[in-house]
């Protein structure tokens, strides 16, 4: 049977969405799966990753993401060193503002988790000594603050969690691997979706910027994403329509045209379909 590491075992009692586990060396672990889902940043030493179908070696700077479900351990261990921040998507609550617009987003944290290469050599992102060293004083100032949980610390320690994803969408879209080059295509396609959010979809002009064939874009999407682009802009859609029925007093017409539906009376059938309630229903419950 599959060991699933459990939510309850890894966070801290009062619910916060954080945590981080540091492994100074890394011991022999076997496989496993979480709850949660888990950013690993590679500090030293050397190892081989594998989960499913897909390995590579490990070196000091390697970035990788796994999602909560699959499975991986680590093998043939040589002093490797890391840490891992433990974070529940679901409970985050994080407005990323623009921070979609940058492909490297999308390649680490929405392609990469979910990927299913069969062989690689290399993790997808590779930070270089300044840019490791940037990261990991942004974990530092993290973990200070997880472990002092001073008045104000969830603020803080958001702050610094959303830095370090910042930095490293930045620096994937510096440096991908050749392995990442690919994803980073993928992640520029679902950039461009995300500024063109009211746009109906153009697969042509989505593949084009993949530099793929339209056959093989929509392959590699639905292994990446498990969905389709026009399934994947309706969530997006539906996403961002739940914030402005948060914050803003804007007409359920309104924000439906805002947000690329035509047709209010769709909108509200999509909404109800992701959400469980109506689009008025959300508003007067999380108002």
């Amino acid at each position: 049977m599959k060991r699933i590491l459990r939510n309850d075992d890894w966070f801290h009692p009062d619910g916060f969405p954080i945590s981080i586990e540091r492994r100074e060396p890394q011991e022999d672990f076997e496989p496993h799966a979480h709850e949660f889902a888990e950013l690993v940043i590679v500090t030293g030493g050397k190892g081989l990753h594998v989960t499913g179908g897909d390995s590579w070696e490990l070196t000091a700077g390697d970035v990788f993401v796994i999602a909560g479900p699959r499975e991986h351990e680590y093998r043939d261990l040589r002093d490797l060193r890391l840490v891992n921040l433990l974070y529940q998507p679901n409970q985050l609550k994080i407005r990323l503002l623009d921070l979609p617009s940058v492909a490297g987003y999308h390649a680490l944290f929405t392609l990469g988790p979910n990927r299913r290469q069969k062989v690689t050599a290399k993790a997808p992102l590779h930070l270089k000594g300044r840019e490791l060293a940037r990261v990991t004083a942004l974990v530092d100032r993290l973990e200070e603050e997880l472990k002092g949980r001073e008045p104000g610390f969830g603020f803080m320690a958001m702050a610094a969690f959303m830095q370090i994803i910042g930095e490293l969408s930045r620096c994937y879209g510096r440096s991908p691997s050749p392995d990442g080059r690919a994803l980073l295509r993928v992640g520029e396609a679902l950039s461009h979706l995300e500024r063109n959010i009211q746009n109906e979809v153009d697969l042509e002009e989505l593949a084009s910027i993949a530099h793929m064939s339209r056959r093989s874009f929509l392959r590699v999407f639905q292994s990446a994403t498990g969905t389709s682009p026009l399934a994947w802009l309706i969530d997006r859609r539906i996403e961002r329509a739940c914030s402005m029925l948060r914050h803003t007093d804007l007409r359920i017409t309104e924000i439906a045209f805002e947000v690329g539906f035509n047709d209010s009376n769709y909108f509200t059938r999509q909404f109800r379909k992701a959400v469980g309630q109506s689009p008025r229903e959300y508003r007067l419950k999380r108002g």
